[in-house]
């Protein structure tokens, strides 16, 4: 293979690539990332193009990397590994027909390089790697919040819930409220008994808050729960209250540790009514509400919101579960905690 840099084909080539490079790097001074992206598409459609005309043998990429790397010894990317993960992106991508209208080259530069080599290393269908390649760039999601979303399979579950918003919600308040739904939510951070109440949930989801909000997506802040309201002489709780950064309003969720049934909308439509009513100022938008249960019947749920002119969703969640004598015999995090405390003073007072 070392008579490869003998032939004139591949040394005019290399001598071009070369120039480009340089290029990109002078240019890479005003924007690193996407230049290099872009450098690295050119690259890899090269690279492709050579090895179905040129014949240059199996040992050309490793060639190709040492000379690059001979001569651009401060650039990293230009190892053996990562030529060959750079064709493999090119490839990848190249089967999309966006690529025909130039909407998916567009979009590839706008995010980092790690990011493409874990998409294309979990995802296997283009359409789903540019849903989590959009979705990075609308969320800003770092890298591991990234492959979370894919291992949660985020594209099967966004805005797959049942609701009534755009029958209740003007647009686009109708469609960021639907994508922000999924179904089903994912709580498997929790490990909580097989037969377990509503109030245990949301405090355990309180209590790991900081998974939980990743879950529930970009824009949720958290109010508290079991937020009370007076109404009349009566006083009542929801389970979650937060407000929503995006869509500028209140957000209701309730949490039901059973099947889905009928009745449990009236009371998260109350609660809609008792926010909008006693909370939410004349700026907000109409308060949203969530209904989450273990499992539900779409049809009996669609026919549940049929005349409900409040806004509300109903999905469903799972956490991993325990069998009662297993959950029983675990420590709870405030076992945890206080043996924590005691080993730090016995360990002080040494």
């Amino acid at each position: 293979m070392a008579d490869i840099i003998k032939l004139p084909e591949y040394r005019n080539w290399l001598h071009d690539l070369k120039q480009q490079i340089r290029k990109g790097q002078i240019k890479a001074a005003l924007s690193v990332n996407s230049q290099m992206i872009m450098m690295y598409w050119d690259l890899g459609r090269q690279i492709t193009e050579k090895q179905e005309t040129a014949r240059w043998g199996s040992g050309f990429i490793e060639q190709l990397s040492k000379d690059l790397r001979k001569e651009f010894p401060e650039m990293s990317g230009f190892s053996l590994r990562n030529l060959q993960i750079i064709k493999q992106w090119y490839l990848f991508y190249s089967q999309s027909e966006l690529l025909k209208t130039k909407q998916l080259v567009s979009q590839l530069p706008l995010i980092p390089w790690g990011h493409h080599v874990k998409v294309m290393q979990k995802v296997k269908n283009v359409d789903h790697a540019l849903f989590y390649i959009r979705k990075t760039l609308e969320n800003n999601w770092s890298r591991s919040v990234l492959e979370y979303q894919i291992e949660t399979n985020l594209y099967s579950r966004q805005g797959k819930a049942v609701t009534n918003f755009n029958n209740t919600l003007p647009e686009p308040q109708s469609d960021l409220a639907n994508e922000i739904m999924k179904d089903p939510y994912n709580f498997d951070f929790l490990r909580l008994a097989e037969k377990v109440k509503e109030t245990d949930i949301e405090k355990a989801l309180v209590g790991h808050i900081s998974h939980f909000l990743p879950e529930l997506g970009i824009g949720f802040a958290y109010m508290g729960r079991q937020y009370l309201l007076k109404v009349g002489k009566k006083e009542y709780r929801t389970d979650l209250l937060f407000w929503h950064t995006r869509l500028k309003c209140y957000i209701v969720i309730e949490l039901k540790a059973k099947e889905f049934e009928p009745e449990f909308v009236g009371k998260l439509n109350f609660y809609i009514s008792a926010i909008d009513e006693l909370v939410k100022d004349e700026q907000d938008k109409p308060t949203i509400g969530i209904l989450l249960c273990k499992n539900k019947d779409n049809y009996e749920v669609e026919f549940s919101l049929k005349n409900i002119n409040t806004p509300i969703g109903v999905s469903t969640f799972h956490y991993t579960e325990l069998a009662d004598d297993i959950k029983a015999a675990l420590p709870s995090v405030e076992n945890l905690q206080n043996e924590l405390i005691n080993f730090e003073r016995e360990y002080e007072s040494q």
